[in-house]
């Protein structure tokens, strides 16, 4: 399998497990579904910290159960890094939903080429529709570049995953990148 069918494989997948784990999260009937698509005032933080310590406690158990055969990283956010979020984003003058700004409690990492890189954002559009993802876009800014993917399933209770493409000859630069402007809270 080629590098390209192994991302789309990896997207698919990713996909995949984001709806299985919201599905089995959110329509238990258990959880309490909030409209993410409003904003930061309208959804308690004890809501997001009892998602993300639940997908902490259990995303193994549904990464185990993948196809998927790229290499990969990944982690879930820490409460401290979402603390830091909801303090930026709710004393912003225009306030923006939940899930356009919180869209990586899980995040994924994969790292490949500039040629691969480029067809694979030849491919997204198509891969949007078909695999039903929020959006995607190339961020290149203050020395951090890399594509980015989001998950939600077409449903605004379900918070966005996320899955971030970095070209290898950006690894450094995105690392101190983080380091900087992503780790103000430690």
């Amino acid at each position: 399998m080629d590098e390209i069918s192994q991302v789309k494989q990896l997207v698919s997948e990713i996909n995949r497990l984001h709806h299985q784990f919201s599905n089995d999260y959110f329509e238990t009937g258990i959880i309490e579904k909030i409209n993410l698509s409003r904003t930061i005032t309208h959804v308690l933080a004890t809501h997001i910290y009892k998602y993300r310590l639940t997908l902490h406690e259990c995303v193994n158990d549904y990464l185990m159960t993948a196809n998927i055969n790229i290499k990969y990283f990944y982690r879930v956010k820490t409460r401290e890094s979402i603390d830091d979020k909801i303090g930026r984003f709710s004393t912003r003058e225009d306030q923006y939903p939940v899930n356009n700004w919180l869209n990586d409690i899980f995040g994924a990492r994969i790292i490949l080429s500039a040629d691969e890189i480029n067809s694979v954002m030849d491919l997204l559009d198509d891969w949007q529709e078909e695999l039903s993802l929020k959006n995607w876009y190339l961020r290149d800014k203050e020395g951090y570049r890399g594509l980015h993917i989001y998950f939600k399933n077409k449903n605004n209770f379900y918070f966005p995953w996320e899955l971030q493409i970095w070209d290898a000859e950006d690894i450094q630069s995105n690392i101190q990148n983080h380091e900087k402007f992503k780790r103000t809270f430690m």
